[in-house]
C-alpha cells in the first residue's frame, strides 16, 4: 500500500522542528517554560499511547509517537540546563488542571471524552508560555514553530485521507486542530522575526544563520570567588557579549538573603527585577573596574564589551550600575586598585563614574539623565 506524501511531510515537519527547538536550547537563542514543557511531554506522550491504542497502525499515530519522544528529549534538555525555583501562580494553575486532566484520564482512559480532555490540556498547559512571550517575544523566536504548525496540518490531512473515519474521528481532528496547530501557529506568529531564520547581510544571503555551528564563546573557570567566565576569544570594544536572561520579579519577592549563582538579580524597573537563568550568564561577576556593562534597550539586557578583552580574561561587570534605591549591598573582594570595598546601589558611585557609565548607555533605563530620557522619547515619537 502506497503510503500518503503528507505522512513524510508531517514527520519531516515536526522532527526538523524539535531539532531546530534542540539546537536553539543548546545555542541558547530560545528561553522556553519549564512548566510548560514538562505539562506537554506528558500529556504529548499520553495522546499518543491512547490514539495507538484506539487506532491501532494509522500512519498519524506514528507522528504522534516520534512527536511525544522528541518533546521529552527537549524538556530534559531544558530541566538540565536551568536550576530550580518556585513556580508562578499562574504555573502552578496551569499544572494543576492539566494534571487534573490527566487524573481523569486514567481513571475513564478508556472514554473518548477523556482522550480529548488530555488533547485540550495542552494549550491550557502553554498559558506559562504566552505570559513568557508577552514580557520578551524574543524568547521563542524559531523556525520550529512554524514547521510544528505545518507538520500539525499535515498529519490531520494523513487523518482525513483515510477513508475509515468515524464521527469521533473528525471530532478529534477538530479539537486537535483548534489546541495544538493554531497554537504553534499563534505562538510563531507572535514571535515571528524573518533574520532568525533568513537573513540578506552584506551582499549575502543567510540561511538560518543563528543556528549553524560556532565555536564557543566562553569557558567556566574557578577563582578565589567561585565560579567565573573567562573569554575563549577576544571582545572588540562595543561587542554584544551575552544577553542576560530570566524570569522578571517585584521587588517584593527578590530573597533578602541570596547565596552563589542564585543571587544575581539585576533592577529592570523601580519595581522589577531579573532573576537567574540558570545560564552562564548568572556566573559573570562584579568587578570595580569591569570591562563589561549592561546595555538596556527594546526590552532586552544585553552585555557588551567596554573596552577590548583578550582571550583568556575573566568578564565581568558592575552591579551597581542596575541598582536605585535598594538597601542591598556586597563587600567586595574583586582585588581591583580602585575596589570600593562596599559595593551598594548607582548613588554609591561617586558622581565622576555615575556619569561615565550614563555617557556610555550602561544604566538601567530609570538611572539616566532625564534630559536623555527626553531626548529618547522624542526620537520615539
Amino acid at each position: 500500500m502506497a503510503i500518503d506524501p503528507w505522512f513524510y511531510i508531517a514527520v519531516a515537519c515536526s522532527l526538523s522542528g524539535y531539532a531546530l527547538y534542540l539546537t536553539g536550547l543548546r545555542r541558547q537563542l530560545v528561553q522556553p517554560n519549564r512548566a510548560s514543557w514538562l505539562i506537554w511531554s506528558a500529556a504529548t506522550a499520553v495522546e499518543a499511547g491512547t490514539y495507538a491504542a484506539v487506532n491501532p497502525g494509522a500512519l498519524q499515530g506514528w507522528v504522534f509517537a516520534l512527536s511525544a519522544l522528541a518533546c521529552v528529549a527537549v524538556t530534559i534538555g531544558i530541566w538540565r540546563r536551568s536550576v530550580w525555583s518556585a513556580p508562578s501562580r499562574g504555573e502552578i494553575v496551569c499544572t494543576a488542571a492539566c494534571l487534573a486532566a490527566l487524573t481523569l484520564w486514567i481513571v475513564s482512559r478508556n472514554a473518548f471524552w477523556a482522550h480529548m480532555l488530555v488533547v485540550a490540556a495542552v494549550p491550557v498547559s502553554f498559558w506559562p508560555t504566552w505570559q513568557s512571550v508577552a514580557q520578551d517575544r524574543t524568547r521563542e523566536r524559531s523556525p520550529a514553530w512554524g514547521l510544528w504548525a505545518v507538520g500539525d496540518l499535515a498529519t490531520l490531512l494523513v487523518a482525513t485521507r483515510g477513508g475509515n473515519q468515524q464521527v469521533g474521528e473528525y471530532a478529534y481532528i477538530l479539537v486537535e486542530l483548534l489546541c495544538h496547530a493554531s497554537v504553534w501557529f499563534m505562538v510563531g506568529l507572535a514571535t515571528i522575526n524573518p533574520l532568525r531564520s533568513l537573513g540578506f547581510r552584506n551582499g549575502r544571503l543567510y540561511v538560518l544563520d543563528a543556528y549553524s555551528p560556532a565555536a564557543s564563546l566562553f569557558s567556566v573557570g574557578e577563582t578565589h570567588l567561585g565560579k567565573a567566565v573567562y573569554a575563549a576569544q577576544g571582545f572588540a570594544e562595543g561587542d554584544e557579549i551575552i544577553r542576560f536572561t530570566g524570569r522578571r520579579f517585584r521587588a517584593d519577592r527578590v530573597p533578602s538573603l541570596m547565596r552563589g549563582s542564585s543571587d544575581r538579580f539585576v533592577q529592570v524597573t523601580p519595581q522589577h527585577y531579573m532573576g537567574p537563568s540558570g545560564r552562564i550568564d548568572d556566573l559573570i561577576n562584579h568587578s570595580c573596574a569591569p570591562n563589561a556593562g549592561l546595555r538596556f534597550a527594546g526590552g532586552s539586557v544585553t552585555l557588551v564589551a567596554i573596552r577590548t578583552i583578550a582571550p583568556g580574561e575573566e568578564i565581568t561587570w558592575d552591579y551597581s550600575t542596575t541598582l536605585a534605591e535598594s538597601n542591598w549591598h556586597m563587600i567586595c573582594q574583586c582585588r581591583a586598585p580602585e575596589c570600593r570595598r562596599v559595593i551598594g546601589n548607582f548613588a554609591t558611585l561617586s558622581p565622576e563614574r555615575q556619569e561615565w557609565f550614563r555617557a556610555r548607555n550602561l544604566v538601567a533605563p530609570y538611572l539616566r539623565r532625564k534630559d536623555d530620557v527626553a531626548a529618547a522619547r522624542d526620537r520615539a515619537a
